[in-house]
């Protein structure tokens, strides 16, 4: 991509995207740049990734064609103060945050700009990133096909109506969390038993992985594909029982449910 990318804050949401599209070869080093705070984020990702970072936001901002706002929600107000003014018109500006609106954007610049809001997750750093997108008015066909193809080199990218953004963070941006409590337990579970903690942890990794690969490949309902485990009597069907009777789906749904909520409390400012 013939693109110069800039991201605006580099943790590890920006790093995995920067791994993502370096490793994917869509990008060479040269042609992304990125801010930090602190020397040691610096120092830390100019080592790593070899692309060159400071701390001058504004110098950013004036050389990207394509600037990634990978900041926390609560300082999104104060950077947009400082780079507004050198943001050119023809720059597509991508957030990465929950709570943080198309319209709240263009309010903090105070003019039309082009922006996607975006919600990437950090998978995206091995390759298995699963990414939303929802571009305002002012960006073509063509400037979202390039941002496409950035979230694309590191994962899967689905573009949804804005109105659907609070509900992003709990299935794909905060899930993963979710996840890997559960490979965690597993794994602890396995240790208690008396297998060695990495084979823990190699077995039931690979034993979720597997199964989110057969829902996505086979098409087939997740209730079927789990009743297909379930031998009359057998071991599963012991397991999903217990399960039921603690609550386990109740449990993710309110989970689910709290991230939706704080989103939207992010969205209103609260």
């Amino acid at each position: 991509m013939d693109k110069k990318i800039g991201f605006i804050g580099c943790g590890q949401m920006g790093q995995a995207m920067i791994q993502g599209m370096i490793d994917a070869k869509l990008m060479k080093a040269e042609n992304i740049a990125a801010t930090a705070l602190s020397d040691e984020t610096i120092d830390f990702v100019s080592d790593e990734y070899g692309i060159h970072i400071s701390n001058d936001n504004k110098q950013l901002a004036r050389e990207s064609d394509l600037l990634f706002l990978a900041i926390k929600p609560y300082i999104y107000h104060g950077v947009i103060q400082e780079i507004k003014d050198e943001v050119p018109p023809d720059t597509v500006i991508v957030t990465i945050a929950a709570g943080i609106t198309l319209d709240a954007i263009k309010e903090a610049f105070g003019r039309n700009v082009k922006v996607i809001r975006s919600m990437p997750n950090t998978p995206s750093l091995v390759g298995a990133g699963m990414s939303v997108l929802c571009p305002n008015d002012f960006v073509t066909e063509e400037e979202l096909a390039d941002v496409m193809e950035v979230f694309e080199s590191f994962g899967e990218a689905e573009i949804i109506e804005e109105k659907l953004m609070d509900a992003v963070p709990a299935i794909s941006g905060s899930s993963p969390a979710f996840v890997y409590m559960f490979i965690e337990a597993m794994a602890d579970t396995a240790v208690q038993q008396g297998f060695p903690r990495d084979k823990a942890y190699k077995i039931a990794s690979q034993a979720v992985q597997g199964a989110a690969k057969m829902v996505k490949e086979t098409g087939r309902h997740p209730g079927e594909l789990k009743d297909a485990v379930c031998t009359p009597g057998g071991v599963t069907i012991a397991g999903v029982t217990e399960l039921e009777h603690s609550g386990m789906r109740s449990s993710i749904i309110q989970a689910m449910e709290a991230c939706t909520k704080k989103s939207k409390e992010l969205s209103k400012g609260e």
